[in-house]
């Protein structure tokens, strides 16, 4: 027996999209005030983030990293113990499963926020020298 798995992905654009009812001054004056906007956000972020964290560096990448491995191991570990476990699992059983991916979605989102932030220019990220 064989499955097939599929998946949607939708982007949703960042990029201004003027609405056709605005006239050409409209959506120039709109587009000064989304980039006014997104400055600001960009400044707070900036601001805090860096406060808050100080840097980032290829050390963290790779702890975070190698965090994310381990608890990727553990859920597909476990679930696939419990597919050789029996016909029924009980609940206590698949809530356990579901724990380890819960651990290793948030930990690759951890890794995946702090690439962002270096991307966009709120972290700075110290090379080794």
């Amino acid at each position: 027996m064989s499955f097939t798995m599929t998946s949607t992905v939708r982007k949703v654009s960042d990029h201004f999209e003027p609405e056709a009812a605005l006239d050409p001054q409209q959506q120039r004056a709109l587009r000064g005030h989304l980039e006014q906007i997104d400055f600001a956000a960009f400044a707070a972020n900036r601001e805090i983030v860096a406060k808050t964290l100080g840097h980032a560096d290829l050390d963290q990448f790779q702890r975070l990293a190698v965090a994310a491995a381990h608890a990727r191991a553990r859920w597909l570990g476990a679930s696939i113990a419990l597919s050789t476990k029996s016909d029924t699992s009980s609940p206590e059983d698949v809530q356990q499963v579901a724990n380890l991916r819960k651990t290793f979605d948030e930990l690759t989102e951890a890794y995946d926020g702090l690439r962002r932030l270096v991307e966009r220019g709120y972290l700075p990220f110290r090379a080794k020298v």
